[in-house]
């Protein structure tokens, strides 16, 4: 794995650009040093996570850890945990309804 993926993998990320903009996700990967895969367990779930610039992400200093531990020992993660630990952290709640 990267070094990036390891020291951001769990955090939380609040979108700051795009139709996704105030959205909170979960770092769930590392494509490269610009590049994040993030997933909120409802509009964008593990099997497909959202590709998105570091750029244009607003990372916040908590994060789940839980999830990490689960993630870096290769463990299987549902997107409803990914879903329960951003509503635990106080994320998304106007937002769990899919939007269409």
């Amino acid at each position: 794995m990267n070094e990036c993926t390891n020291e951001l993998l769990g955090r939380v990320a609040i979108s700051r650009a795009g139709r996704d903009s105030g959205r909170a996700f979960l770092v769930v990967g590392c494509v490269d040093a610009d590049y994040l895969l993030l997933a909120d367990g409802c509009l964008r779930k593990l099997a497909k996570p959202k590709k998105k610039k570091v750029k244009h992400l607003k990372l916040e200093p908590r994060e789940a850890e839980g999830i990490k531990t689960k993630l870096l020992g290769g463990k299987q993660v549902f997107d409803a945990e990914i879903r329960n630990c951003l509503l635990n952290l106080g994320y998304n709640s106007d937002k769990t309804a899919k939007e269409g």
